[in-house]
């Protein structure tokens, strides 16, 4: 290396056009790569002026100096298809730009600075037909979160602390969402969410949902059921509002159904949110069972979780079940015989008003053939009686 030739005797040749690889004096020299010797990379050009027909740099040359980074990115997703024979799947120089441009990631140049990540993914990412080819699920993911409340919480109020791409897949060890290490497998989710909602995953973890998470159950529900992965809103929407209530009934399917009876639920199945919802009752992130004191639905705290949106009601009003089933006759006798009988007088009501339809029609029918009009027409209505005052203009006359 002591013989190798300096970085000025390269740039003499390479900084000029027409030389590949073309390499630009100041970029390089503002890059990570700007201080070290071009040989450190380019091993084969050891001798100005050198051959032409050098091999290029392998991006698993980048192990020379980032050996724990390559490891990682040669187990990941990447660098598995890489292996594979992709010839799309990202390299090092994918995300972090030419060797020669490189810049740190706490550069804003960079195209790997928190302002500038979704972008580079974006240009894989954003392809919906590249996903189509190599089997990528969300084929949109890129736009999906421009639109979502950390896109826009990074791009337009500019905050760097806001998710990115690498919050949640990782940097260099992105593993594909099935395997047990990933940090989008689903029973990481939690643990990945957290790292910047510290406090929400303390009461997920407390909760229902989490304590059976942590039991090992593969239907529990994690963050990306309820908010989704890359198109996450903002929860004050009324879109969200009502959408959750539906995302709760695809686990607990008899409860939506016996909500969407209530009141309660059939005022917001006509889009209205200003009344109770799920999460108004039962909680968000702290989900408990009844039985369990600290819940917002024990009985001790039941009156409490009512007076939120009724305001002075008391032991009486919380005894109303929001969930009670008039199709459930032992459990709730006196609901069943009241749906029984009011369904009873509703179709009592169509028969009879439909068969006074049908008579009346029919009736009509017959009149009109007969020449006498329809029943209750001009024809069947009285003669007008005599005036009064003709009598009493004779009496007057006489």
């Amino acid at each position: 290396m002591a013989d190798a030739p300096p970085n000025d005797a390269c740039l003499a040749c390479h900084a000029g056009e027409g030389f590949k690889p073309f390499v630009a004096g100041d970029t390089f020299g503002a890059s990570v790569h700007g201080t070290l010797p071009c040989v450190g990379c380019h091993a084969d050009a050891t001798e100005v002026p050198h051959r032409t027909d050098l091999k290029a740099v392998d991006p698993s040359g980048c192990a020379v100096c980032h050996e724990g980074v390559v490891t990682k990115y040669t187990a990941s997703i990447h660098g598995q298809a890489r292996a594979n024979g992709s010839t799309e799947a990202a390299t090092c120089t994918s995300c972090h730009g030419p060797a020669h441009e490189l810049r740190r990631v706490s550069d804003p140049m960079s195209s790997v600075y928190p302002l500038n990540l979704p972008r580079s993914c974006g240009v894989c990412h954003g392809d919906p037909e590249m996903a189509k080819r190599h089997g990528i699920e969300v084929t949109d993911a890129y736009q999906l979160y421009m639109d979502s409340i950390h896109g826009r919480a990074l791009t337009k109020s500019g905050l760097l602390v806001a998710a990115h791409c690498g919050s949640c897949h990782g940097a260099h060890d992105i593993r594909p969402l099935r395997d047990a290490s990933s940090k989008v497998n689903r029973r990481n989710v939690p643990a990945t969410c957290g790292s910047c909602h510290a406090g929400i995953l303390d009461l997920y973890r407390k909760s229902t949902h989490g304590k059976a998470l942590a039991a090992g159950s593969s239907d529990a529900p994690v963050c990306i059921d309820c908010h989704t992965a890359h198109r996450i809103a903002r929860v004050e929407t009324e879109a969200w509002k009502l959408d959750v209530i539906g995302e709760c009934g695809t686990c607990h399917e008899q409860s939506l159904r016996t909500y969407r009876d209530t009141f309660h639920g059939q005022v917001t199945a006509l889009g209205f949110t200003r009344v109770a919802r799920c999460s108004d009752c039962h909680g968000s992130h702290g989900i408990l069972p009844a039985s369990d004191p600290n819940s917002t639905i024990a009985p001790g705290n039941l009156v409490a979780t009512c007076q939120q949106c009724h305001p002075g009601v008391g032991a009486s009003f919380a005894e109303f079940s929001p969930h009670a089933d008039a199709a459930d006759r032992e459990k709730y006798p006196l609901l069943y015989w009241v749906a029984v009988f009011m369904n009873l007088l509703i179709i009592g009501v169509f028969l009879f008003f439909g068969a006074h339809s049908a008579l009346w029609f029919i009736r009509s029918a017959i009149a009109r053939a007969r020449g006498e009009g329809a029943p209750g027409g001009d024809d069947d209505e009285p003669k007008a009686s005599p005036r009064a005052d003709d009598g009493g203009s004779d009496r007057g006359k006489s």
